[in-house]
């Protein structure tokens, strides 16, 4: 690509800063009747109470903080009578900040497969192949962007020092959500994908035979 090109689209893209989220606090409130995830569980499955786990000082007071940032977003709510419930786990990322998951191996074992079939990977390369541009992006916090079942937000209760909560959007961790997401990707850029797109869950590439095509695709 020509630097002329390439400062044409990194202008474009800073004029357009607003359409990106650099926080948890920029991802708007999802409406629950956009879409929502049923968590369906086999009628036999017992709620399963996971016995609280202690943790080492930083990674009980990262915990704490994490939920106080999902709390905030909107993302979780405090639970009060709870049948299932889950322990954190937190994972240290390159930068030194914490990640935290959730263990839900107990309420993953409940639910069926989900068998929505994904992208095949070879596929999304040979499409990509020959394109003059690509601009390659991630949906920031994309899974968080798709509403529990209200019938199933208490399923996914978890549990730090001081209160237990239970996600209000679909969680990292719960079964088949690189399914649903997929499903939902599928709808909104469907008559995009295979044409100016490839989506690979909340991985996207956009692709364009000229820079000013790439604009418009952008």
């Amino acid at each position: 690509m020509a630097a002329a090109d390439a400062e044409f689209i990194h202008r474009t893209l800073k004029k357009n800063t607003y359409l990106f989220a650099w926080t948890t606090a920029d991802v708007p409130g999802v409406h629950p009747d956009i879409i929502t995830h049923l968590l369906s569980l086999y009628k036999e499955a017992r709620p399963v109470a996971q016995k609280k786990r202690n943790y080492e000082e930083d990674k009980r007071l990262a915990a704490i903080i994490e939920a106080e940032k999902l709390l905030k977003a909107g993302f979780i709510a405090e639970a009060r009578y709870s049948t299932w419930l889950a322990n954190v786990v937190m994972v240290k990322k390159a930068s030194g900040k914490w990640r935290m998951c959730v263990d839900y191996k107990d309420l993953n074992k409940a639910c069926p497969k989900d068998s929505y079939p994904l992208p095949n990977i070879d596929r999304l390369v040979d499409g990509a192949v020959g394109h003059k541009v690509l601009s390659f992006l991630d949906a920031y916090s994309g899974y968080n962007q798709i509403s529990m079942h209200h019938s199933d937000r208490g399923k996914t209760t978890f549990t730090t020092d001081g209160a237990n909560y239970f996600y209000k959007v679909m969680s990292f961790g719960l079964k088949n959500v690189g399914d649903t997401y997929q499903r939902l990707m599928d709808k909104i850029f469907k008559g995009m994908i295979d044409k100016s797109m490839e989506v690979y869950v909340d991985d996207i590439v956009v692709k364009s035979n000229s820079c000013d095509q790439h604009i418009k695709d952008l």
